[in-house]
Parts: C-alpha cells; structure tokens; sequence
C-alpha cells in the first residue's frame, strides 16, 4: 500500500487554462475567529501575506453582528471564496431551500470567486450527522448527485466545486474507485472539482489505493481550487483533523497535482489547534514557492499587494 507518487504514471497533458470561473488567485488560507485582529492588522499595514481567503459559508449565512462584518471588512484587502459543508448534496432529503436561499444572500453580498462544498451526505430524514459521509461509488448516486447538482447551480446561477472527502468507510455497492465516481459527477453536472490533497492521501491510506493514481486521473480543467492540510493517526487509520502542519507526503503529491493541473490556487486548511497567523502565512509561503517553481506562478489574478 502506498500512497506516495510513482513515476510509472503518466499524466495526461494538462490544461493551462483555467475555467473562467474559477480565476487564479495564488495562495490563501482559510479565515478563521482567532485570527480576526492578525489579518486585520497585517490587511492595514499592506503586509497580509496571503493572496485570497477561504470562508466557512455557514458561519456567515447570518442575519448581521461581527462575522460580517469582519467578512466586509477584509474583503477590501482580499478576494475571498465561500466554502461550505452543509450542502447535504448525496442526501435523499429534498434539497434545503432555506439554506440555498442563505446561500444565495451571502454570495450576492460578497461576490466571492467560486463556492465549493463537499461531495458527500451529512444527515438524513432532518437529521444532521454533523459528518462527512461519503457516498457508494456507483451510477445510481451519481446520477442522483448529479441531477441535485445541476438543480443547486441553476439557484445559484454559477457552477461550484464539489470536494473529495476524507473517507474511513466502504460500501459493498462500489463498483468503481473514488476518482471515476468524482469525474462522472462533474461531468454530467457540469461543476467543478476542489481537489483536496490531503484527503486523498488519507483515503489512500485508509483503503489502500495509490494517491498518485487519484490525482493523475483528474482532468485538469475542473480543478478550481486545491486543499492542503495536516491529519492524524488513529490506530492504522489516518484522520482529517486539520490540526497540524502538511506533511512531507502531502507536499510531494501537491507537487505532482500542479505538474498535472498547472497553476491552480491553493489553500492552506488549519482549523483545530490553531496556530498563529504568521505560521500559517508560513505555510502558504511553501505552497507558493512550490508553484513557482513548477509553473512560474504564485501571486494569482487577485488583489496586489495581497502577498507584500
């Protein structure tokens, strides 16, 4: 079992071109409480030292009081995205209008580059599981993601970014590995990929498959974005905790994604044990230097100055 790189895969030409909605923007992290003063700070002085910021959608689909205005507020500085983990897209509950219509406010108050959430269910007959669970990779619920993907882009009026999730569990229903299942949906629904590396080394791990495989696999033009972040060990199992630094393995497939992909932005995902800002901007350095070097990108069509 191995989830590290193999130079026997060859990847197929990538793409250079990124979708028109999905712009190139560099390297961001995610904007979190704890670091409300630092980024605001940083932000005012012309020295954030990251190109964009990722936003945890439900945390601001609000009424008012401080997250939007602290979401207002850097949006002067930075482009920002909306991610969320509430969609409940693989559920068979009907989709949820109310969230859609939050959605739909918050996105028209921030015009945010793009929208993604996870490919996955998260609770069933209104009962949320407060998890990410992945689905069986077979046509019925691709077909079935598909189709409530489409409906969720046409009450959007834009296309979005489906995630690849962590996954610790199978179904005796698959029929084929995760990454055809992921292709299929955004082919027929016509949305985007957020490729999450480090998930995909975890889901390597957990169920044995090659996470170089996964990535060299995924055609190029339907990556918005791509994850990076740290995990745990529990037992024989890896977990995606968010609660450490990107490993060495993680790094090596981020490298191998962007020689596949091109310059695609990136994002630095902490949300447990945080550290300071200063270290996380640390590790959006090391992203960026990566796509530097492998594309001779990295600052993004984003605001400039964003990584002064």
């Amino acid at each position: 079992m191995s989830a590290s790189p193999k130079p026997a895969v060859q990847s197929r030409s990538p793409s250079r071109t990124r979708p028109t909605d999905a712009p190139f923007l560099g390297v961001g992290v995610g904007l979190r409480p704890a670091h409300y003063p630092a980024v605001l700070e940083r932000a005012g002085e012309g020295r954030l030292g990251v190109d964009w910021l990722e936003v945890l959608s439900e945390n601001y689909m609000v009424p008012g009081g401080r997250p939007l205005r602290m979401l207002d507020a850097v949006r002067c500085h930075a482009p920002v995205v909306l991610h969320g983990v509430s969609l409940n897209v693989g559920s068979t509950d009907p989709l949820d209008e109310d969230y859609l219509d939050a959605l739909d406010a918050l996105a028209q108050r921030t015009d945010p580059a793009w929208i993604s959430d996870h490919l996955c269910w998260t609770g069933v007959a209104g009962r949320n599981l407060h998890d990410l669970v992945p689905l069986p990779y077979c046509d019925e619920s691709a077909r079935h993601v598909a189709e409530r993907v489409a409906r969720v882009q046409d009450r959007l009026g834009r296309r979005i970014a489906l995630e690849n999730v962590s996954s610790y569990l199978s179904y005796k229903a698959d029929v084929v590995p995760e990454w055809e299942f992921l292709i299929d949906i955004a082919e027929r629904a016509d949305c985007g990929i957020l490729l999450d590396v480090n998930n995909v080394f975890v889901s390597a791990h957990n169920h044995g498959f090659d996470a170089a495989t996964y990535l060299l696999a995924i055609p190029p033009e339907r990556v918005f974005q791509i994850h990076l972040a740290g995990h745990s060990e529990s037992g024989p199992l890896l977990i995606d905790t968010h609660d450490h630094p990107v490993c060495e393995e993680v790094w090596d497939l981020y490298e191998l994604a962007i020689r596949h992909t091109g310059a695609v932005s990136t994002l630095i995902e902490w949300d447990d044990r945080l550290p300071s800002f200063d270290e996380l901007v640390a590790e959006a350095d090391r992203a960026r230097a990566i796509l530097e070097r492998v594309t001779g990108g990295g600052s993004g069509d984003g605001f400039d100055g964003g990584a002064a």
